[in-house]
């Protein structure tokens, strides 16, 4: 048992945690107990064991639990695994790329455009890959002109009938077309999201304000089924202040002639990309930036346009994270600083030097950037608790990147993960490399900073963030470490090994 701040604590085993995450894919996928035994030609009581953590697990029951359930438990053939020589300092600069949110809430409300869009920043990452494919699928022209650029044309009709259903359920970004589509076909149905294993996150948000506008939205154990016949401007009071509802009310509102109002709006940096991105297609778009949209919505739209989406603070901070965490001297170039002040002064706090070298907007003319360069520090954990909050709280997915750093501080530091089920769980696994990461409950943990880091070999977690930070205690590992089954972080991270051996990583990518 574990004591901290007079709160006892079970160290969870590996078994343990495996049956945690079969357990949660389980309930995901809408089966019992009873189904799950028999689709694996086993009794309910071993699966009740399983879940307990109270069986071994050998590579090939894990690879039969995975075909059942649909997603990659232990993946050592056909993945790609990094090789990480940790230890080593990093030095120089890196450029932030374009970010991943913003692309993919870009490819969908391109829909909203009879004409044809041209899209530059766009990360070739495996999030934009599957929302292309599920584009393409349904009859979309997606054409790449350049690294980073593409073009989308809109077939006259939309085919929901060949939709790429593996794409689909891949990724969370399907639940954006609810908005788009609604203007192209009166009924129609998307499969069940899915993405990073975060928990069961609710689509309340999303159906709420649909239906204040007239799109009613059934939920089925496999699809969302959307009628959208009697569409209509209104005064949307938002359930919870989410991102990815925010943008698909947005678009939703978009074509829908008059003045349609969301009160309780995300003022995050994708939010403010779609506005953005609207006002090009020349939708008036009022309180940018704040927490009260008014959208003048058009009914047709039908132009060629060109839009340049604006850089990422999430790799921004992840850099940051990764500079504290191997002691580093290191120039981070293009960061969106209205989206990092409120991180940085609680690091500040903390102790990290830094300095601003340079103001200036982005390609899209509106983002605020900087270059900031890190400096080795001392650093002490915070008397308070970090926890996230919507903007202009600290990022929910810049919230990891704060447990590597609290590995580096002196003292402990609670992390408060509130607004997912299971992701702090995942933090866990540093421990796996030296680290004393302490779990509370589902979403909390205690960081013991001063634990040196040491080489081991680790699955990455089926969750973008927390795959991430175990890359980058790898990174200050001590030893020769291998990260295996990397899909999770190439989902959001484009050619992040070859960026990183590029400042002093060395990360060798094994196939």
């Amino acid at each position: 048992m574990y004591k901290v701040n007079n709160i006892k604590m079970n160290k969870q085993t590996e078994q343990q945690k495996i049956g945690y995450f079969i357990k949660e894919l389980r309930e995901r996928e809408g089966m019992t107990q009873s189904d799950f035994a028999k689709a694996l030609a086993t009794s309910q009581s071993a699966v009740a064991r399983m879940e307990k953590g109270e069986q071994n697990f050998s590579t090939d029951l894990l690879g039969k639990i995975s075909e059942v359930l649909g997603h990659k438990l232990l993946s050592l053939n056909n993945s790609i695994d990094f090789e990480i020589k940790g230890g080593r300092k990093l030095s120089g600069s890196i450029t932030t790329n374009f970010s991943k949110n913003g692309a993919v809430g870009l490819l969908c409300a391109s829909l909203l455009n009879k004409g044809k869009t041209t899209l530059h920043g766009i990360a070739r990452i495996e999030e934009v890959n599957r929302v292309i494919e599920i584009l393409e699928s349904i009859g979309v022209k997606v054409t790449w002109i350049a690294q980073n650029s593409l073009t989308i044309v809109p077939p006259k009709n939309i085919n929901l009938k060949t939709l790429n259903i593996d794409s689909a359920i891949k990724t969370r970004s399907i639940i954006m077309l609810m908005g788009p589509l609604a203007h192209l076909m009166p009924t129609f149905s998307l499969p069940h999201a899915q993405g990073c294993k975060l928990g069961k996150r609710t689509v309340s948000a999303h159906t709420y304000a649909l239906e204040d506008l007239g799109i009613k939205v059934k939920t089925t154990n496999s699809s969302y089924d959307i009628t959208a016949t009697k569409v209509r401007p209104a005064e949307i009071v938002m359930y919870e202040a989410g991102d990815t509802a925010c943008e698909n009310v947005l678009t939703a509102c978009a074509k829908i002639p008059g003045k349609s109002v969301i009160k309780f709006a995300s003022a995050n940096y994708m939010v403010q990309e779609i506005c953005f991105f609207l006002e090009t297609l020349g939708v008036k778009v009022e309180g940018i930036g704040t927490s009260t949209l008014a959208i003048h919505g058009v009914k047709d739209i039908d132009m060629d346009v060109e839009y340049t989406n604006s850089e990422d603070p999430i790799e921004s901070m992840m850099f940051i994270s990764a500079a504290i965490a191997t002691d580093s001297k290191l120039t981070i170039l293009r960061v969106p600083i209205d989206f990092l002040e409120l991180e940085l002064l609680k690091l500040e706090k903390m102790g990290l030097k830094y300095k601003t070298l340079k103001k200036y907007l982005s390609y899209n003319g509106r983002t605020k950037l900087v270059d900031i360069e890190i400096f080795p520090s001392k650093l002490t954990a915070p008397y308070d608790k970090i926890h996230a909050n919507a903007y202009p709280g600290i990022n929910m997915d810049n919230l990891p990147f704060f447990v590597p750093i609290a590995i580096k501080a002196k003292g402990t530091t609670l992390i408060h993960d509130w607004s997912y089920e299971n992701r702090a769980i995942y933090f866990t696994e540093l421990n796996r490399l030296g680290a004393s990461v302490t779990l509370a409950d589902p979403h909390r943990v205690f960081v013991t900073g001063g634990t040196p880091l040491k080489a081991a070999q680790v699955v990455c977690p089926p969750a973008l963030r927390p795959a991430m930070i175990i890359l980058i205690a790898m990174l200050a590992a001590e030893g020769t470490s291998i990260l295996r089954n990397v899909y999770m972080i190439k989902r959001g991270y484009e050619e992040i090994a070859e960026r990183l051996n590029s400042i002093g990583a060395d990360i060798k990518i094994l196939k």
